[in-house]
């Protein structure tokens, strides 16, 4: 099993660098955050981070 220490930020940064949330990382992050149950100031940061790049269109969100 993966380690999942950091994995929402690595996630996150994968969206970041390509500039796209598709649906597959978005589960995987929805994943993480349920496996994990609570996350680190460092992920909360990170994931408001994301939220606020597709809010100012920074980051496009795809749907298939």
């Amino acid at each position: 099993m993966m380690n999942t220490n950091g994995m929402i930020r690595e996630l996150v940064n994968r969206a970041l660098l390509g500039k796209t949330l598709t649906p597959e990382l978005e589960q995987e992050i929805n994943q993480q955050l349920s496996l994990q149950g609570c996350i680190s100031d460092f992920d909360y940061a990170a994931l408001e981070c994301l939220m606020r790049a597709v809010d100012e269109g920074k980051i496009r969100q795809v749907s298939y």
